[in-house]
């Protein structure tokens, strides 16, 4: 409890003048928009006053703390214990101080003291100042409490795939302006002139980006018709890579209703067409900040790494692929795995180790779809490496390739292909509640499960189509 202390007294000195900087610039804010990442990666929470931020910044905001156990359509899962059955009590919801920033959708000014409405992230906490466990962000600082504990920090930094799309007259949804050309192929991938169609929209993103203090290093067009990539620079703050994360998914979003689109970050809204994935590249510094991955020792020390990763993988599926739409995006010949993997500078494996120099040596994480929970998928990711390190063991060998063809070798296990047998998996796993913690597992298969038996009971009109 006194290092808690020692962290809440240090925290709130920081945060009070974080909160005075910022409404010194910003004098024309009047609201806030208070957001909540729950579970399923889904952001919620409240608009209010400006005047909710010094709350916000000191003891916390008051939501439920049942907010962490809706479905993904907002509907109460009571097999979370978080609803009535304990009284629906409130928590604290604390504000992310480096997160705090003004925002440019529903505004019609572009500069930044003109605008009149912010947005700050929050963590959870209970009414007796413990960290609240089914809050995905204080899952994820455990994880790096673990890292930190062996003199060790993570740096990450995420891609993140999503599609623009429009209404036709119907309310038929579709890729923005139908790229296609002769023969129905598309021909767009690092298209220039696709980001000069769109300059407008992608220069409001990058403003946005730049006053919530992103690190935006590219904008890819990417294969499919309306989709495109962002790519975010490394941090040495796992914590604040996965904030940059559930912020530029917002910035995306509301940018793209400004402007008369739909973002979306399905993984897969079109069939035949290519999906979205949430690629994450992890190295580890040493106390000394060398990255561990350097050196021949290093290849070694990275060899381990993905061995704890592949060993968790399939444990860990029903966190990467957050959604039954998911597993449409795992196909063979799609870019996205389907197999427990790896290999050097391969873009058909699970885990690719990018050519990079010595000091850049990392693993990319392929797996995840653009809708998985950062601050869990990073959880996940980081105990899989040190699981990896504390165990020293070596992984199977590498794939040379294409992982996709039947014929090549150490193609691996494959993963779980549909939800169900993912949730077992997760279920039954001691590395899931080792990663999340057994409150933040068991939450998160609760509202999974809640979310198939929903699906389940639905008749499509496709289905009513083929059979009536």
């Amino acid at each position: 409890m006194d290092a808690i202390n020692v962290f809440m007294r240090t925290r709130t000195n920081m945060a009070s003048d974080t909160l005075k900087a910022f409404l010194q610039a910003h004098p024309a804010v009047e609201t806030v928009e208070l957001v909540v990442t729950d579970p399923s990666g889904i952001a919620r929470g409240k608009w209010a006053p400006v005047g909710a931020l010094k709350k916000a910044f000191g003891e916390g905001v008051n939501f439920p703390l049942s907010l962490h156990g809706l479905d993904v359509w907002g509907n109460e899962v009571g097999e979370t214990g978080l609803h009535i059955s304990s009284g629906d009590r409130d928590g604290f919801y604390r504000a992310v101080p480096e997160t705090l920033s003004v925002i440019p959708w529903g505004s019609d000014s572009d500069q930044e003291q003109d605008q009149r409405r912010a947005q700050v992230l929050l963590e959870t906490w209970t009414p007796d100042g413990e960290r609240f466990a089914s809050c995905c962000r204080q899952s994820l600082r455990r994880a790096v409490q673990r890292l930190t504990e062996r003199g060790l920090t993570a740096v990450a930094a995420f891609e993140i795939e999503f599609h623009l799309v429009v209404e036709d007259e119907t309310g038929n949804v579709m890729p923005l302006d139908g790229e296609t050309v002769a023969g129905g192929e598309n021909q767009f991938m690092y298209d220039l002139q696709a980001l000069s169609e769109h300059s407008s929209l992608f220069d409001t993103i990058h403003r946005a980006a730049s006053w919530a203090d992103l690190p935006i290093d590219t904008i890819i067009k990417e294969a499919a018709p309306g989709q495109f990539e962002i790519n975010l620079n490394h941090r040495a703050d796992v914590l604040r890579a996965a904030d940059d994360v559930v912020m530029l998914k917002r910035i995306v979003q509301e940018t793209a209703r400004d402007s008369g689109m739909r973002a979306t970050f399905m993984p897969k809204p079109f069939a035949g067409q290519p999906g979205n994935g949430m690629h994450v590249h992890i190295s580890i510094l040493d106390k000394d900040g060398t990255n561990i991955f350097s050196g021949d020792k290093g290849t070694i020390r990275q060899h381990h790494a993905v061995a704890g990763l592949l060993a968790s993988m399939q444990d860990a599926t029903a966190l990467f692929v957050n959604s039954i739409n998911g597993y449409r995006r795992l196909a063979p010949g799609s870019y996205a795995p389907t197999r427990a993997n790896w290999g050097d500078n391969n873009r058909s494996v699970a885990l690719r180790l990018p050519a990079a120099p010595d000091a850049a040596k990392r693993v990319e994480h392929r797996v995840a779809g653009a809708d998985a929970n950062p601050y869990l998928l990073m959880a996940a990711l980081l105990q899989g490496i040190i699981d990896g390190l504390d165990a020293g063991d070596d992984p199977p060998a590498a794939l040379e390739g294409n992982a996709y063809d039947e014929t090549t070798p150490n193609r691996g296990e494959a993963l779980p292909n549909a939800p169900e047998t993912a949730l077992e998996l997760f279920d039954k796993s001691a590395f899931v509640k080792r990663a999340l913690g057994r409150e933040m597992a068991a939450t998160f298969s609760h509202l999974k499960r809640a979310e198939l038996l929903r699906f389940a009971g639905d008749i499509s009109p496709f289905e009513r189509a083929t059979y009536l």
